[in-house]
């Protein structure tokens, strides 16, 4: 490596030595403040890191991995994800037995392996990089062990993560058998040249997009979603949401539309129907749900079939309502958990959807949040959720997708019902709480206070963010 390869990988190796270092320091100093604060720093510097990879890039960086403006834009979105994240997490740790540590260690772990799998030019880094992630989720989702269904849902994750990665590691050999190469580069050449796409590498490709579909929880792999988000700690399922499934989503995105696949005619029917049926699928098993973590759950499949739209829809403007989608959905989500963290800071999930009733009287500045969030998850007019929607419905009309957005628009309304009626219990008034809810302390109410005026500004001036995005992915998509 050179010194432009160093340069270009920064924020690689900032992320990838800031884990051990937490947990070093960790080992003497049992400050949770402190432990807090060093994590903050540590995913400011990731993010910093960036600045100065941006002169460097585009730079392939051995076959293994890519450095450009695709991967530098996602990640710092799971930098700022896993920064809000931390933040918000402090209240909720407050009052927890463990040591904390040893949670925001797994974090930095996690946020690594959603950057090492952006920034994969070839199949061994980036399932490299989804291990890093996957193993670092087990901790987070059984975090809290003296909950019996924190422990049951680490075990359903771990068990169904495994299966979904002998699926990917399947589909990667059969796809090796057939092409002879893993980099994703040689393997777009090969793709385009070849007048067919020979029957191994379709079957790999169906078994590599089983394993996408477990990590994104699409339909019908979404089984363990609801188990895992009900029972996790409320900031580890926010990273769950969020950036979990954005860092895998932005890999399927770059390499659908590298290899042109989504244009093959089986495999753009299979994208099809997985999008179809995942928003519906989401959408109305939430109408059913009474517990607000596993309606959240089956909203976060739904919004991954809508994120499906702009991958068939292809190009620049697909790649760019792509990102900007993904930016809303996580400030959206993140914002939702966060409020739900820090409920339960007492002790003791709060995830009944009665137990919100009257919010709006008790903690209206949590119920004004979580309100904000359900609009921007609706897609309501001046919050970013209704931008984000309408870029990606706009994509897909400029592709000519007419009847993915009848479906997406239909959705989005059935959606409705329930993000509404959220804010309906919230409002209602209600017996007062035998046990009251917790209200915000400050490191929890300035991270709810910056992702809900994100919510309204990028609902009411999204200019900005559309053009870094159009920047940022257009011209990416295709592999160098």
């Amino acid at each position: 490596m050179n010194r432009q390869d160093v340069v270009a990988t920064l924020p690689l190796f900032v992320s990838a030595y800031a884990p051990v270092l937490v947990l070093m320091i960790t080992a003497f100093w049992r400050h949770r403040t402190g432990i807090a604060v060093l994590t903050l720093a540590s995913l400011l510097a990731s993010f910093l890191a960036i600045i100065p990879a941006l002169h460097a890039a585009p730079r392939l960086v051995t076959p293994l991995v890519l450095i450009d403006r695709f991967s530098l834009f996602f990640m710092g979105l799971c930098f700022a994800g896993g920064f809000a994240v931390v933040v918000l997490s402090r209240d909720y740790l407050r009052d927890v037995p463990e040591r904390v540590g040893r949670f925001y260690v797994l974090l930095l772990f996690a946020v690594f392996g959603m950057a090492a799998a952006v920034s994969s030019h070839h199949f061994a880094a980036f399932f490299l990089g989804l291990e890093t992630l996957t193993m670092s989720l087990y901790g987070l989702i059984g975090f809290t062990r003296l909950r019996p269904t924190a422990l049951e849902g680490g075990i359903k994750y771990l068990v169904l993560a495994a299966t979904s990665s002998a699926f990917l590691l399947f589909g990667i050999a059969l796809l090796y058998a057939e092409v002879g190469t893993m980099e994703f580069g040689r393997l777009a050449l090969v793709m385009r040249t070849a007048p067919a796409m020979p029957g191994g590498a379709v079957l790999g490709f169906a078994f590599i997009l089983v394993g996408f579909g477990f990590k994104l929880a699409l339909v019908p792999f979404h089984m363990w979603s609801p188990d895992v988000y009900q029972g996790a700690p409320a900031p580890a399922t926010a990273l769950i949401a969020s950036g979990s499934k954005g860092a895998i989503f932005a890999l399927l995105f770059r390499l659908v539309s590298s290899l042109g696949v989504g244009h093959t005619t089986a495999l753009h029917i299979l994208l099809f129907t997985l999008a179809v049926i995942t928003m519906f699928g989401g959408n109305l098993l939430a109408l059913l749900q009474k517990n607000l973590k596993r309606m959240l759950a089956y909203s976060s499949v739904a919004h991954m079939g809508y994120l499906l739209i702009p991958l068939l829809a292809g190009g620049g403007g697909g790649a760019a309502a792509f990102g900007f989608y993904l930016v809303s959905y996580f400030a959206t989500i993140i914002a939702a958990f966060g409020v739900l963290a820090v409920l339960s800071a007492r002790g003791g999930e709060v995830e009944d959807l009665e137990r919100l009733r009257g919010l709006a009287y008790r903690q209206p500045f949590l119920a004004a949040v979580l309100a904000l969030a359900m609009l921007s998850l609706t897609g309501i007019p001046l919050t970013a959720g209704f931008v984000a929607k309408f870029y990606i419905f706009g994509a897909a009309v400029r592709a000519q997708l007419w009847t993915l957005v009848i479906l997406g628009i239909l959705n989005s309304g059935l959606s409705a019902y329930y993000y509404l009626r959220v804010i309906v219990v919230m409002v209602a008034p209600g017996e007062p709480e035998a046990a009251p809810l917790a209200g915000p302390r400050a490191w929890g109410a300035s991270g709810l206070a910056v992702l809900g005026a994100v919510l309204v500004l990028l609902g009411v001036y999204p200019t900005p963010l559309i053009r870094l995005a159009e920047a940022a992915l257009s011209r990416a998509v295709m592999l160098r």
